[in-house]
């Protein structure tokens, strides 16, 4: 990562510094805003939520070891004070891309996918140069300029993802870090709550690609037309990925073995390569082509992009992460966050890799569907029903219960149960697991069933 004296924070941001010692100390190890996660040498920037006030850990902060706090008050401790937390970190972030000696910034979003998508550019663009990445999910107006900070002096292609809760957003990212590539994955319902329906997501979505130069490249899901219909809105190069001939990577033909893991034969031109992933559902195989379409459009060869898909592994803890306990019991981890659409994703790809196992399914509420948030859910209870999972536990209030009834009346034969909260799972699961069964745990975020993943997979093999 880049160095900076407090110093020349404070010149960057445009703000002061209170209570510092020496103004040339400087920030060596990454910015960060969860106090948790101080390392000696790093910059804690105190941002003031509705529930938690990072201001209040300052001190504790520097205790730890960070050299001063990212602040709009003084705090009692060394401080850049500055009016506005989150536009001082933009301007940091576009200050170190700026020194960067040829940075590539490859902008990538959509409803769902991106997460995983950016763990594959993670193992492929190395390919072709030195190679940063967002960090975890750090893909809003606080996350992205921290992973900007952390960007290695030698980067050459810096792959960030740009999420987006209303108009507006993604075009600000843009003037943080702009893109050379835009790459849409697909337009679902993920938070159509804030924006109001599919269309509206689709415009806030397509400012990324409105943000590319003439001589950038625009990277399109061919089989989602409101992804598509995109290229209208770029004076960018075009290239489209699809599961159907005639885009510029496609494939036809996805094999799934018994553990639910695709082959298939990737198609660029007149060039073929084999890919057989080692990643869990035919989800990935979108996400595989997506990935590839941006490396072969950026002059990487075909044949190292499907050796590098077939060796990526699962980067991103709760991103179908695959625990397998000691006793046979296998946990499939996807419970970073949940929308209908990747819930209907997770459901099947629980089925292609059951194996005969007893499937079981833990979902969690959905947040941020607004108004559809009634529908959303009795729609996956019927979805779960269909699947032929053989339990159903629904966790959470007055939605989750609305997922299970769906899931009753649609399946009276299914094992359903609704557990009030997260807490309530392990003692509701209590004599039905088996070895044999395998458990998909999937939620929102603000659900927590991160922690009843693991707790359910505890002794969990190496």
């Amino acid at each position: 990562m880049l160095s900076f004296s407090l110093e020349e924070i404070a010149s960057i941001t445009g703000g002061r510094l209170v209570d510092v010692p020496d103004p040339a100390t400087r920030m060596t190890r990454a910015a960060v805003t969860d106090s948790r996660e101080v390392a000696p040498g790093c910059v804690f920037v105190a941002l003031a939520g509705e529930r938690v006030d990072g201001h209040v850990f300052a001190a504790q902060t520097v205790a730890a070891g960070a050299v001063a706090v990212l602040a709009t008050r003084p705090v009692g401790v060394p401080a850049i004070v500055v009016p506005d937390v989150i536009a001082a970190l933009a301007a940091l972030g576009r200050h170190a891309l700026s020194l960067l000696p040829d940075p590539l910034v490859i902008g990538l979003t959509g409803s769902a996918g991106k997460t995983s998508t950016k763990d594959l550019l993670a193992q492929i663009m190395p390919l072709l140069g030195p190679t940063s990445v967002t960090d975890r999910s750090f893909n809003g107006e606080i996350g992205m300029p921290l992973t900007v900070l952390k960007a290695r002096p030698d980067t050459r292609y810096l792959v960030l993802e740009m999420g987006a809760r209303g108009a507006g957003h993604i075009a600000n990212l843009t003037t943080i870090a702009r893109p050379h590539v835009g790459l849409v994955i697909n337009v679902g319902t993920a938070h159509v709550g804030e924006f109001g329906g599919r269309q509206a997501i689709a415009e806030a979505k397509s400012e990324l690609v409105a943000a590319l130069p003439s001589d950038g490249l625009a990277v399109l899901n061919a089989d989602d037309p409101l992804v598509n219909a995109m290229a209208g809105k770029t004076q960018a190069r075009v290239m489209r990925f699809g599961l159907r001939p005639g885009p510029d990577v496609w494939t036809d033909a996805v094999i799934l073995d018994s553990a639910g893991r695709p082959s298939f034969t990737i198609n660029h031109g007149s060039d073929q390569a084999r890919v057989g992933m080692g990643l869990y559902g035919h989800h990935h195989v979108m996400n595989a082509l997506a990935a590839a379409t941006v490396a072969v459009g950026l002059g990487a060869e075909l044949t190292d992009v499907a050796a590098a898909l077939s060796a990526a592994g699962n980067l991103t803890a709760g991103r179908m992460e695959v625990l397998d306990r000691r006793d046979g019991l296998r946990i499939v981890n996807d419970a970073f966050n949940a929308n209908p659409d990747s819930m209907a994703v997770a459901l099947s790809a629980l089925s292609a890799m059951a194996g005969g196992r007893r499937t079981v399914a833990v979902l969690g509420e959905m947040k941020e569907l607004g108004e559809e948030a009634l529908a959303g859910h009795r729609k996956v209870g019927k979805l779960a029903a269909d699947s032929g999972v053989h339990v159903l536990v629904a966790v959470g209030a007055d939605h989750a219960a609305a997922l299970a009834e769906a899931a009753r009346l649609q399946n009276p034969h299914l094992h359903v149960i609704h557990a009030a909260d997260r807490d309530a799972v392990p003692a509701a699961l209590d004599g039905i697991l088996t070895a044999e069964d395998i458990v998909l745990v999937k939620g929102s975020h603000s659900v927590g069933l991160e922690a009843t993943a693991l707790l359910l997979a505890a002794d969990t093999t190496d």
